[in-house]
């Protein structure tokens, strides 16, 4: 039985959009599956245009993703719309147009995600989107296996670590394929390597937001919330939601907080019929926008909004935590009243990426 599905077809549709003249541009929101993905991209199409540039649209600051591009050397360059002329062709991987104000007035020629698609879809000519599959990486790890492109060391220990990190270690949204890609992985990967990863998880100077996070954790529906202040990126808070998947007894999670002039609401968990990309998506609906997994999401709004959505406030007499708990809590009934009344399994969050 062969490792992966067929895909000669995909490679022609793709390969016909290749000029060797032509410099490609890869968009990614930098984490381990799409730096990855960007990666494997870069790989695959390398041999059959001018060049392949990987840029991320946001800052890197969680101590694996960091170890990743130092160990793996993956070349990441910080993306800027002044760069755009220099670039005949844009690809968008692990995310698609609609997840960030980033990617707008961006031609994607080509999209390749496993999040869920929007209701309207982004004109692409190619696009390769699996919500069935667990990981960015998986996906590519079967295109480089349909082109019989063999990974070398530093990418195959990527996508490795791009797809224990989607599927928490295969315990979360992962499939039969996600498996048989790592496992197919493993005879190019170098261990050593992605153990260092593995272990660069905490900044010291992060610790002080655990103590706050356990100090303002308090129930929040059927699910907890808890509290950061401010905080100097959202990595913080998707590690301190991470943290929070290993506590016996939460249904699920909620941490929010101020990132510069963003309030941030990281979601984590999601038993029974509680869908937290749907609860996400319903958080900050009007003043923002929100959505993700059953298991991980995200949302996000301005501050400027939140305070306009609150008349008589000021930003400096508002209270963002009061707001971004009455925000969730609401969600989070409008979630159980709707999934109450809808049939059995049927989907309810708008994508995003988390």
């Amino acid at each position: 039985m062969a490792y992966f599905r067929k895909l000669s077809s995909r490679l022609a549709e793709l390969q016909a959009l290749l000029n060797r003249d032509d410099n490609w541009m890869v968009l990614i929101s930098a984490d381990p599956d799409a730096i990855a993905g960007a990666f494997a991209f870069q790989r695959l199409i390398s041999k059959r245009v001018h060049s392949v540039t990987i840029a991320r649209i946001n800052e890197v600051t969680r101590p694996d993703n960091l170890a990743m591009l130092r160990y793996l050397r993956v070349p990441v360059v910080k993306w800027e719309p002044s760069l755009a002329p220099g670039f005949q062709r844009f690809a968008i991987v692990d995310s698609q147009p609609h997840h960030s104000p980033a990617f707008d007035d961006v031609n994607f020629s080509v999209i390749i995600d496993h999040h869920p698609k929007p209701p309207t879809p982004f004109p692409a000519p190619f696009q390769e989107i699996r919500p069935d599959i667990g990981a960015t990486s998986t996906l590519m790890t079967e295109f480089l296996y349909n082109a019989e492109l063999r990974p070398g060391r530093r990418l195959a220990t990527a996508l490795q670590y791009g797809i224990r990190t989607d599927t928490n270690t295969f315990g979360r949204n992962s499939t039969e394929v996600d498996i048989r890609a790592y496992h197919y992985l493993t005879r190019f990967a170098d261990p050593a390597l992605l153990t260092r990863i593995m272990r660069s998880e905490y900044l010291p100077e992060w610790l002080p937001y655990f103590s706050r996070a356990f100090v303002n954790l308090r129930p929040c529906a059927s699910g907890s919330y808890t509290w950061l202040g401010v905080a100097e990126s959202a990595d913080v808070l998707v590690v301190v939601a991470d943290f929070f998947l290993r506590v016996h007894g939460l249904r699920w999670v909620v941490v929010c907080g101020r990132c510069r002039d963003t309030l941030v609401a990281v979601f984590r968990g999601g038993l029974g019929r509680t869908d937290v990309g749907h609860i996400a998506s319903l958080t900050f609906e009007g003043v923002g926008s929100g959505g993700g997994h059953r298991a991980l999401a995200r949302a996000e709004c301005a501050v400027r909004d939140a305070v306009a959505a609150a008349p008589g406030e000021t930003e400096e007499s508002m209270n963002f935590d009061v707001f971004c708990f009455r925000r969730v809590r609401e969600a989070a009934s409008r979630h159980r009243k709707e999934k109450a009344e809808a049939p059995e399994g049927e989907p309810s969050a708008p994508p995003r990426k988390d």
